[in-house]
C-alpha cells in the first residue's frame, strides 16, 4: 500500500518556544542555567552510557549542541538532530570554534531523520521527545529501534508525568519556576503544559516496550522528570 505522507504531522512547526527565533536560540543557554547545568549532565550522562572510539550516536533535539560536542569527544560519528536551524548554526559554530569536526549537523527530526538500518549505537534525546504527540511517538520509537544497532542504547529524558498527584506537581513545578527565574520560566514551564504533548509515564513505557525496547533504568523527578535507558532487544 502506498501511504501519503500529505497527512503526516509537520514536525517543523514549532510548538512552545519558538527556536526559530533567534533571540531565543541566544539565551537558551543562559536561561536553561537557572534551573539546571546542562554540560554537567552531558558529562554525567556520557559516563553512564560509556560509549567508545568506535561508536556511532545520535541527539534528538541537539538544541544549543553541549551534549553533541561532548559525545563527539569520545565518539566515532556523532548526528546532531535539530528542527531549528538557528539552533544548528548556532551549535554548529561552537564546535568549529573547538576544532571538533566529527559531528554532522542534520536539519531534522524524529519522523523524517534518515540513516541506515543498524547503523549506530546509541540514539539519545533530552527534553525533546514531548513535541510529538502520542501516536508520533509510537511512529518515532520504531524508526530509532530501526536504527540502533542489536543490544544498542536509547536514553530518553523529557517531562513525563507521574498518574498520582500529577496536578498538584505540575503547579509545584511552574511556582518553582517562577521562582528561580520569574516569569520568563513561568511562562516557558505553562507553555509546556498547555500545548506541548507531555505524557503520563504508563503510555510512554507502553510505547517504548511495544517498539520493541527493554527498559533498562528509569528515575524520575518531582513526579514529572523521567530519565529511561533502554535496550534494543
Amino acid at each position: 500500500m502506498n501511504i501519503s505522507k500529505n497527512w503526516f504531522l509537520d514536525e517543523f512547526k514549532q510548538i512552545g518556544k519558538d527556536y526559530a527565533d533567534q533571540s531565543e536560540v541566544d539565551v537558551y543557554e543562559s536561561s536553561h542555567a537557572q534551573f539546571r547545568d546542562i554540560y554537567q549532565e552531558s558529562i554525567d550522562l556520557l559516563k553512564t552510557l560509556n560509549p567508545s572510539q568506535e561508536d556511532k550516536l545520535i541527539d534528538f533535539g541537539c538544541g544549543t549542541g553541549i551534549f553533541a560536542i561532548e559525545s563527539a569527544k569520545v565518539c566515532n560519528k556523532v548526528y546532531a538532530v535539530d528542527i531549528s536551524t538557528e539552533m544548528l548554526h548556532y551549535a554548529q559554530k561552537k564546535a568549529t570554534q573547538i576544532d571538533i569536526h566529527n559531528i554532522e549537523f542534520c536539519h531534522s527530526g524524529f519522523l523524517n531523520f534518515e540513516i541506515e538500518d543498524n547503523s549506530v549505537n546509541y540514539i539519545t534525546t533530552t527534553f525533546s521527545f514531548h513535541h510529538l504527540p502520542d501516536y508520533w511517538k509510537g511512529i518515532a520509537l520504531n524508526r530509532m529501534y530501526n536504527m540502533l544497532k542489536p543490544r544498542g542504547i536509547l536514553y530518553i529524558k523529557d517531562v513525563v508525568i507521574s498518574e498520582k498527584n500529577s496536578l498538584v506537581n505540575i503547579q509545584n513545578f511552574i511556582d518553582a519556576q517562577t521562582e528561580m527565574g520569574g516569569d520568563f520560566l513561568k511562562e516557558d514551564a505553562e507553555i509546556h503544559f498547555k500545548e506541548e504533548f507531555s505524557t503520563y509515564d504508563w503510555i510512554l513505557e507502553g510505547l517504548v516496550s511495544r517498539s520493541g525496547f527493554k527498559i533498562t533504568s528509569k528515575k524520575v523527578e518531582l513526579g514529572l522528570i523521567a530519565a529511561y535507558i533502554c535496550i534494543k532487544e
